[in-house]
């Protein structure tokens, strides 16, 4: 099998090479102990001397033992994927690399009309332009020094050597961390939690007088939560002289009572947290009013006044103080909102992150994971989320209200009330009365520990200060809710509250009461310990405290807090003793002693049961002596006198806050039979109330293992790591109970499966990627350990029994684990493990017992911590064998092995179990499987290999079930693969296991005469094999092989959304990645041998071209066309984007887009194609292999390769060009030409991943390591892809990430241009050279066309110069259409604005004219001539400077080249130059039209027709126009420009060969449009075809034809003239069906039926053309003066809106105050015009037609197309006004003949004719009756009928009040028979007109009855009777004829029709 081949095969030579990659290291995982990290100078332990009790010993020993951690050794390097946490700044980047210039800067100039307004000889021809008075650019040097093709090769090959990236990833956005399934992140070093800090330092409390010391408290309280959330902190700020006042009560002051800063946590900070100070003083006489009142009235500023008094109150304050030091009193209390403080503070600041107080959850980012932020409801569902309060500036607050302390309101209730109250208000009710005075604090944040701090323990902190400094003090937080971070350290403090004390009923002189709290450990007086915390200047510790005194009050409320030590050892004698006092304050004459009065006692013994007591309770209150042994119950009643007969009446709480006493009963129950086991405990064992004897324990125990996980979730956290070191313990160790060996070992299993369950499910806790609960994973990480052997075998040698533990402890969790899967699963067969005899001291029996299935489920759900557990304890194992004497195959017995192998295969059948179950991906089974992966990953560190590679294997053959979806399995696969591969060592296991004969044998590429049968068939085919996927490298480098066959399953796989695609791609990449970014293969030959285990990628990636998305936009036609490249004129949009354009060599819509139609051409299946990010991942693979693999192997590999796969070859290159093309500008770069914006706007909008591609360049990462900020507060986003979607990112980040990204693009084509010119140095060895060329040259030409850095461009020239100079010959003579695109980028080039690109296109384009000046030479002219002209045609931001400077330089090269001066090139390149330089003037004028684009067209035309005898160019300048046309969106005529151009070439054809199927020249385009006859002006005689250069253009042939005549069609169509889309097919079809192409005939009858369809359902929708009458007057339009045109406008144009555009552009050339708009249509009078003025006059024309003309065009299409008459009227009467009586009414007609029919190749045409005539007013009158008629006929007759229509007509017919209405006209015209006989026939017909007009009025009055609503009756009757009203009055005109017309008639019939339009002589005279 392949594992034991690999075993077998070593190879020699590699030895060197294996030392680089670190040889084969004895990678073992050991485990190493690490010393714990400790926040105080030394652990905090218990007091000395004690002994301890077990369990309180094993809690210290846990706290303070160092950490195992698994480290694995002689690595020489970090970790593999330690990259993916950061993506190093790998380089600062060579400042020569990126020059980014992108092609074009737009330069946009405002409008001028120069050549028309003055003749000065501003617009240049090529006559007065002399390009010698430039001067030329620097000339490249040594041009042509070199002495042969090799050495001009190995030059080239130098120049693109230099200054390369070594790292292709480090430029690349690194993996995208989804899928990076591989990094399993260590686990935070379990640390002691802290909250968010702040340190808050008093400055000072100031009153208005200062006579008395007084001390301070500080505390924070959680409104919300409505509890206190820290401990006090004591402090005051007395003068020296107070404090001596005070001097007979303090023995001493320690140093650390003096501290003035307390650092406060907080772990869930909320907007409702305040800091409270109450303030204290010495008790004295009187009520605090009357102690508070001085402080109210005095005045410190009225000293001079009060200074007696104030003295007085001194010396009373002494007095008290010497009396009453001890006893305190309430004074005062002041409090400030947290939150405020910090949003002020932070307001003011800068930071990015100050979004942060809207209520973004935080916590700072080191202790991110590690604090198990609770995301349950209630903190998720608040309206104020959590606040950020550790970013703030420091701030100093002045707190200017004290409020006076009530006497009656001293609790925490009372307190908490007034704070919601000053929450809502603002401030609390009137009724508290403030002290004048102000506190001033400090307050900051915190981020390191300062120095001189203590803790709450008073242990110093780290850092201790050099020299005395003041401390400051942690002061311990009491979190507002659970935090779950298991205890790390030892604490042990109980905090005793005293609440409230009830004396109403007692009748002694009981008013100041003070209550002196113990801590006894004995009953003797002198067992008080010194174990309570004093306060502010004084002892560290007390052995008593008094509360402070309420002055007369029976009942006090106390609001003390003591803090107190808790012995590690609690016997039940320990005990809280009480003692209540009243104190006198005034002195009594005849007392002298002791102010106090003893009331009485009350105690609380500590423990209960052994257990701590905390919580609530209300004690009773003795009133005599305290009886013996009083302390061993509760204050029950032995004999003795109670207060009020034994009533509680004293309530206290009693807290712990112990990381000793667990405060649960499972736990306490748990442990104290844990230690019962462990022996030294005495029987029967007394567990709270129930005595336990040893026959039970047993029994007992296994109840409370079980119930251990129903322990709630806070106690089982913090005490977890005990918990699971105890049951493992009992897991692993069989237990000797009463002498029986018991075995607890299962349950103990189960309980370790539960807790890890409900840890798993429970909603507070955090998972990490790979969803493995934090607080299991670091346990497994740092904590756990094999438990020590037991006691009773300390005597045999230690090292055999430690090793013995660790084997034993390996097998028996992997038996544990095998049980749990074996049981009860589907196969029964597998033998259950027996006892594993490793060695004989230990025995572990394996529990014979059926797992519920419960608890196996779950055992395979968190099977990870299985995993981990086993290898941990395995590696513990291998760290205590003799290294040298155990070889790596030995180290674990065969049973343990097979146990190892049942255990993978049992997990792999599970994982397929469920899969055929569910049939999809669920989140589980992918876990499951991640850690089964993770698990062998570890194995390889710690066993065989062989054995490693032999269980993949058993998983590979197992994971290939039939049931399951494909890409399901592939999935699971590859995930797995891709954690092995993620090994260390992978590359050791992977490239070193290979036979001798993979070495490749380098061919010598250099001598060309070395043909391709000089080697062998054999070595051809084993090269070729190198880059397959063989069965002899799958056996050879065994994973690399796996993973490789996954991938090319995947890509050969449909799948939904190309998921699965996806993960292989990503998982080959992020390797490549880790072996790019690791420093052990940074030496070429090893990235080499690296490299080489990829070829088979190769050829995987080369068969996969068609999937890839290698496009910006999807314009791409069918997925899996086939056929060659003459396809590629289908399915294209129109010309914008179309291929025919890029053919032609337009430098904008280039091959890019569309040319990589073809390439989908790939005969292939039809696949999902990857998206577009994907497809650059796979991309970058490929290139990096090519980067780094061996050249010559490269090089034989291109040589060998079937023409079929190389032309793969460089399609995958030209997609790759377009997929790394640079497309993001430097924000302070130019702005990119129009098109380039397009680009980028397509690629925004289109699908670029889901991340954005546009988004995703690489700077991402790199600026993310450098704002580590912003991470703290984007939870959500990973270290890694931090910046990638941030949109506001800053103008340096953008930058940096351009310029990565720039170069990322420049060194991919760099990549891509060493291959291609591998390429084609091995052509010599090949065969068929000329297509390999020709390839290459179409890549080289296409990665022209893209965004490139001037780097790339300067070497993509040397090569380009190198193919001309070594296959000149094959160039110019068979590529006659690449060469024609070399032409025209190159000349693109030469007009940029960058020198250095354009001296390099200068040279090459020189090169190109030399080397083909033998070879020809004009047809090279020809395409230079022809590319400038549509360079210069469609480019508008062209820079005709910089192309005059080159045609310079060119012109330079041709003189200085020595030795061509004694031949005809030097003249040659003179003239062509000449003729060129001309060509550039035309541009010059066009810039000039910019703004106007019918001039602009005009002049294009111009220049078109000045080609009339140059076909080609012609034809360029047609398809500039045609591009122009299109732009402004007028597809009519951009389609006449195309079939212009059509005509052309088919003129051109029907020259050369005479088929029947071709059109016959011109004439037959006629149909489309009569103009079209221009093109024939071609002849014979002016041209013949065959000379060379002429008609050489790919358009000029059959399928040139038919593809401008398929754009045309298109065009036609979206400009709605289907018809003519019609007849262009007329001309296509004989074409195509000439050819038989039968798949084109199908698209074309598919596309004629959608026309029809359109004709059919747009017919009579459609707008065709608006057209205006425009003259031109004034000599200041130059030429265009009295010049008139019709102008074609889009369908709806109302005049004002031409008349506005018009108006704006011309007043733009002339001054507003120079231009006049004629607002009528009246003939213009030239001389009635001011010379100096311009003029405009518009009017709106229509369509005429003659009568004839009418029988022909029916449609509306037909009444639109072809038009050449146009018509406007004139109304006028004889006195000159426009308008007048009926009479006196006369109408003038204009008809207006153009030049050309619309629509023609422009849109505005001259007016050639002009035609008038006048209608008399009768004659007026007719019109107007017939089109009334005509109006009221449509209306009545609509299919529809529309009711509004018809009423709105018949109203203006028969309504009674029309002015000029119908009845008028009557009556004017026709009321007498008219006196001259010459107007009887128009009185004749306009009776006529009348008769038919009543007729349709009546049939519209029918019409309107049956169209009426019920309430329109009366409006019918209205205008029925309207209607017989108008006909009556009409009758009697209508019925009179005139005699004299009803004559015979004897003249002949036409005349009268002449007579009608003759004007009456008689009226003219």
């Amino acid at each position: 099998s392949a594992p034991e081949f690999l075993m077998s095969q070593l190879q020699s030579g590699d030895s060197a090479l294996m030392q680089e990659l670190g040889d084969f290291p004895d990678d073992d995982l050991r485990v190493e102990l690490v010393e714990k990290e400790c926040r105080t100078v030394r652990h905090s332990v218990p007091e000395d001397g004690v002994e301890l009790d077990p369990h309180v010993r094993d809690c210290v020993k846990s706290y303070i033992q160092p950490w195992l951690v698994p480290i694995i050794l002689d690595v020489l390097c970090c970790p593999a994927h330690t990259f993916l946490f950061f993506h190093p700044m790998l380089f600062v980047l060579p400042h020569t690399i990126l020059t980014l210039v992108l092609l074009y800067s737009p330069q946009v100039k405002s409008p001028t009309l120069a050549g028309l307004s003055d003749d000065s000889g501003r617009t240049l021809t090529s006559s007065d332009f002399n390009l010698r008075s430039l001067t030329p650019d620097q000339r490249v040097e040594g041009l042509l020094a070199f002495n042969s093709h090799e050495e001009l090769d190995r030059l080239n090959q130098e120049a693109r050597q230099g200054n390369r990236h070594p790292k292709l990833f480090a430029l690349y956005p690194p993996p995208d961390e989804e899928d990076a399934v591989e990094i399993r992140p260590i686990p935070d070093c379990p640390k002691e939690h802290i909250g968010e800090r702040i340190m808050v330092r008093c400055q000072s409390i100031k009153f208005e007088i200062d006579i008395e010391p007084i001390f301070a408290t500080m505390a924070l309280y959680d409104l919300k939560e409505k509890k206190k959330i820290s401990e006090n902190f004591y402090f005051d700020l007395n003068s020296e002289q107070f404090r001596n006042f005070l001097k007979p009560h303090t023995p001493h002051v320690d140093n650390s009572t003096l501290a003035k800063s307390a650092i406060f946590s907080i772990t869930y900070p909320s907007q409702d947290i305040y800091l409270v100070i109450k303030i204290e003083k010495v008790l004295q006489q009187g009520e605090i009013s009357d102690c508070a009142d001085p402080y109210m009235t005095l005045r410190e500023c009225e000293s001079a006044k009060n200074k007696d008094k104030l003295e007085k109150l001194r010396g009373q304050a002494e007095t008290f103080c010497q009396r009453l030091g001890r006893y305190r009193m309430p004074f005062a209390w002041a409090t400030v909102k947290i939150i405020d403080v910090v949003s002020t503070a932070t307001q003011d600041r800068d930071v990015p992150d100050s979004d942060t107080l809207k209520g973004v959850k935080s916590s700072s980012i080191d202790r991110r994971a590690q604090l198990p932020r609770r995301n349950s409801e209630r903190f998720s569902t608040t309206d104020e989320q959590l606040c950020n309060i550790s970013a703030f500036k420091p701030a100093t607050i002045t707190i200017n209200s004290i409020f006076k302390q009530e006497g009656d309101r001293l609790s925490d209730e009372d307190l908490l009330k007034v704070l919601a109250e000053i929450k809502k208000t603002s401030n609390p009710q009137r009724r508290i009365k403030t002290i004048p005075g102000y506190i001033k604090l400090d307050m900051s944040p915190v981020h390191d520990t300062p120095v001189a701090c203590l803790s709450t323990e008073l242990i110093p902190l780290i850092p201790v200060p050099e020299k005395n400094t003041r401390t400051i003090k942690e002061v311990l937080e009491f979190p507002s809710s659970e935090v779950y971070v298991p205890h790390n350290i030892y604490r042990n403090l109980l905090y005793v509250y005293p609440q409230r004390l009830n004396f109403v009923n007692r009748l002694t002189s009981a008013r100041n009461i003070t209550i002196k709290i113990q801590f006894m450990s004995g009953e003797d007086p002198r067992c008080s310990l010194p174990v309570i915390l004093g306060k502010s200047s004084g002892p560290e510790l007390l052995q008593e405290v008094y509360t402070p005194v309420t002055y007369h009050n029976k009942s006090p409320d106390f609001y003390e807090e003591v803090k107190l030590f808790l012995p590690a050892q609690l016997t039940e004698r320990h005990h809280l003793l009480f003692t209540f006092y009243h104190i006198s304050c005034q002195q009594k004459q005849n007392q002298s002693g002791s102010c106090e009065t003893l009331i009485g006692y009350s105690w609380l013994p500590i423990l209960n049961n052994d257990r701590l007591q905390t919580g609530q309770f209300c004690l009773p209150i003795l009133l005599e002596r305290l009886p013996i042994n009083y302390s061993l119950h509760t204050p029950e009643v032995p004999p003795v006198k109670w207060m009020e007969s034994h009533k509680g009446l004293f309530n206290l709480e009693v807290q712990a806050v112990s990381s000793v006493h667990t405060q649960d009963n499972h736990l306490e129950r748990f442990f104290t039979l844990c230690h019962a086991l462990e022996g030294g405990a005495t029987f029967p064992l007394r567990v709270r109330e129930e005595k336990i004897p040893e026959n039970k324990l047993e029994h007992e125990l296994k109840l409370s293992i079980i119930s251990l996980s129903s322990s709630s979730l806070e106690p089982l956290v913090l005490f977890l790591h005990l918990v699971l070191d105890k049951l493992f313990t009992l897991i692993m160790q069989p237990m000797v109970i009463a002498g029986q060996t018991a075995n607890l070992a299962q349950i103990a299993f189960e309980s370790v499966v539960s807790i890890v369950n409900s840890l798993h499910n429970s909603q507070e806790l955090v998972r990490d990627q790979q969803g493995r609960n934090s607080l299991l994973a670091t346990y497994l990480y740092w904590v756990f350990r094999l438990p020590d052997p037991p006691r009773d075998i300390h005597n045999a040698g230690s090292d055999t029994v430690n090793y013995t533990m660790g084997r034993a402890t390996a097998v028996s969790v992997g038996n544990m684990l095998l049980q749990s899967r074996i049981r009860s699963s589907s196969n029964p067969d597998i033998p259950a493990p027996h006892t594993s005899d490793e060695d004989a001291e230990v025995k572990i029996t394996s529990p014979y017992k059926t797992y519920t299935g419960v608890c196996r489920e779950n055992a395979y759900k968190y099977a990870w911590f299985f995993f981990e557990l086993l290898v941990k304890s395995m590696a513990q194992h291998v760290s205590q064998l003799d290294k040298r004497s155990v070889p790596r195959r030995c180290r674990f017995s065969d049973r343990f092995k097979d146990d190892i192998s049942t255990i993978v295969s049992v997990v792999t059948a599970e994982i397929g179990t469920i899969l055929v179950k569910q049939q999809k991906l669920s989140l589980h089974t992918e876990k499951v499987n991640i850690s089964l992966a993770f698990f062998l990953y570890d194995l390889l560190s710690l066993m065989d290999r062989g054995f490693v590679f032999q269980l993949v294997k058993n998983y590979c053959n197992q994971m290939s079930a039939k049931s399951v979806s494909m890409p399901t399995l592939i999935s699971m696969r590859l995930e797995f693969l891709r954690i092995l591969c993620s090994h260390e060592h992978y590359l050791n296991l992977s490239l070193f296991f290979s036979s001798p004969a993979s070495a490749p044998a380098s061919p010598c590429p250099s001598i060309s005469s070395q043909s391709s049968g000089s080697c062998s068939f054999q070595e051809q085919q084993r090269i070729l094999g190198l880059f397959e996927l063989s069965q002899e490298f799958k056996q050879q480098h065994y994973l690399t092989g796996l993973l490789l066959t996954e991938l090319s399953a995947a890509l050969d796989m449909e799948s939904e959304g190309g998921k699965v695609q996806r993960k292989a791609i990503n998982a080959i990449y992020s390797l490549l990645c880790a072996h790019d970014l690791d420093h052990r293969c940074a030496k070429p030959e090893v990235r080499a041998k690296v490299a080489a285990l990829y070829l088979p990628l190769v050829g995987i990636i080369i068969d996969s071209t068609n999937y890839l998305d290698f496009t910006v936009s999807d314009t791409r036609g069918g997925k899996n066309k086939t056929g060659g490249p003459e396809d590629d004129l289908q399915n294209v949009p129109p010309i914008n984007q179309s291929v025919a354009m890029a053919i032609a060599g337009n430098p904008f819509n280039t091959l890019g887009r569309n040319v990589l139609v073809a390439m989908a051409s790939m005969q292939g299946k039809s696949t999902a194609t990857l998206a577009a990010d994907t497809s650059r991942h796979l991309l970058v693979c490929f290139l990096w292999v090519m980067k780094n693999a061996d050249k010559s192997l490269i090089q034989r590999w291109t040589v060998d390769m079937p023409p079929s796969q190389l032309n793969k070859l460089l399609e995958l290159l030209t997609i790759c060009v377009s997929c790394f093309e640079y497309r993001v500008s430097l924000t302070q770069a130019l702005q990119k030409s129009q098109q380039a914006k397009m680009q980028l706007e397509e690629a925004l909008l289109r699908g670029m991943g889901a991340r954005g591609e546009m988004m995703k360049r690489v700077g991402g990462s790199v600026v993310a390591y450098f704002l580590r900020e912003n991470l703290r507060w984007r939870k959500d986003l990973t270290q890694w892809r931090q910046t990638n979607d941030r949109q506001d990112k800053t103008k340096a980040e953008l930058d940096q990430e351009a310029v990565i990204s720039g170069n990322l693009a420049t060194e991919t084509n760099l990549i891509v241009l060493d291959l291609l010119e591998t390429i084609v140095q091995a052509v010599p060895l090949a065969e068929c050279k000329d297509n390999v060329v020709g390839g290459v040259l179409k890549v080289l030409l296409h990665s022209l066309t893209c965004n490139q850095s001037t780097t790339f461009l300067s070497h993509t020239f040397s090569t380009l110069r190198a193919v001309v100079v070594k296959f000149g010959d094959l160039l110019f003579e068979e590529e006659a259409e690449q060469c024609a695109d070399l032409c025209q980028k190159v000349l693109q080039y030469c007009s940029s604005p960058v020198d250095e690109n354009r001296s390099q296109a200068c040279a090459t384009l020189y090169l190109i004219m030399r080397y083909s000046y033998s070879n020809n030479f004009s047809r090279v002219k020809m395409q230079v001539t022809m590319s400038l002209a549509s360079l210069v045609g469609k480019s508008s931001d062209f820079q005709e400077e910089y192309l005059r400077c080159s045609l310079r330089t060119i012109l330079a090269y041709a003189e200085e080249d020595t030795e061509m001066q004694n031949t005809q090139l030097p003249s040659q390149v003179d003239e062509l130059l000449r003729n060129l330089n001309s060509i550039l003037s035309d541009t010059v004028k066009m810039r000039e039209f910019q703004e106007d684009p019918e001039m602009l067209m005009d002049l294009m035309y111009r220049i078109a027709k000045g080609y009339q005898t140059s076909p080609d160019l012609r034809l360029t300048w047609l398809q500039n126009m045609a591009e122009k046309h299109n732009n402004r969106k007028c597809y009519t005529e951009s389609a006449m420009c195309l079939v212009h151009a059509a005509a052309l070439v088919a003129e051109y054809l029907s020259m050369l060969e005479d088929h029947k199927y071709l059109p016959v020249g011109s004439v037959t385009f006629q149909n489309i449009s009569p103009n079209v006859l221009e093109e024939s002006a071609v002849s014979d005689d002016i041209l013949s075809p065959d000379e060379d250069g002429v008609c050489s253009g790919r358009y000029f042939t059959e399928s040139g034809l038919v593809g401008l005549l398929e754009q045309a069609a298109e065009l036609f169509s979206n400009g709605g003239l289907y018809e003519a889309v019609n007849e262009v097919y007329k001309v296509i079809i004989p074409i195509l069906e000439a050819h038989r192409d039968f798949r084109k005939l199908a698209s074309t009858h598919d596309k004629l039926q959608r026309a029809f369809d359109n004709i059919i359902q747009k017919g009579h929708k459609r707008m065709f053309g608006t057209y205006f009458r425009v003259g031109f007057y004034g000599a200041k339009f130059g030429d265009l003066d009295e010049r008139e045109f019709i102008y074609k406008e889009p369908g709806i144009t109302h005049l004002p809106e031409i008349s506005h555009r018009l108006e704006n552009f011309y007043s733009q050339c002339f001054g507003d105050d120079t231009l006049v708009m004629i607002k009528d249509s009246t003939p213009v009078d030239k001389k009635q015009l001011n010379p100096n003025k311009a003029y405009i006059q518009i009017t709106y024309v229509e369509p005429y037609f003659d009568d004839y003309e009418m029988k022909d065009r029916l449609t509306n299409f037909e009444k639109n197309f072809n038009l050449r008459r146009f018509m406007y009227t004139t109304p006028f009467t004889k006195s000159g006004r426009p308008r007048g009586e009926l009479q006196e009414q006369y109408k003038r007609k204009t008809i207006l003949t153009t030049m050309h029919a619309f629509p023609y190749v422009k849109t505005r045409i001259n007016v050639i004719q002009k035609e008038e005539f006048d209608l008399t007013p009768i004659e007026v009158a007719i019109e107007d009756m017939q089109k009334k008629t005509r109006e009221l006929a449509v209306a009545t007759h609509r299919e529809q009928p529309d009711a509004k229509m018809l009423q709105m007509v018949l109203q203006g017919s028969v309504g009674a009040t029309v002015n000029q209405g119908p009845l008028e006209v009557a009556q004017v015209f026709l009321n007498e028979i008219p006196a001259d006989p010459k107007l009887f026939r128009h009185h004749n017909k306009l009776r006529l007109c009348f008769k038919e007009f009543i007729m349709r009025c009546g049939e519209a009055v029918e019409k309107n009855k049956h169209l009426i609503t019920s309430d329109q009756k009366e409006y019918q009757q209205e205008l029925k009777k309207n209607y017989n009203r108008l006909r009556e009055s009409l009758r009697p005109m209508l019925e009179r004829k005139i005699p004299e017309l009803y004559k015979p008639i004897i003249r002949p019939r036409d005349s009268f029709k002449r007579l009608s339009f003759r004007r009456p002589q008689e009226e003219n005279s």
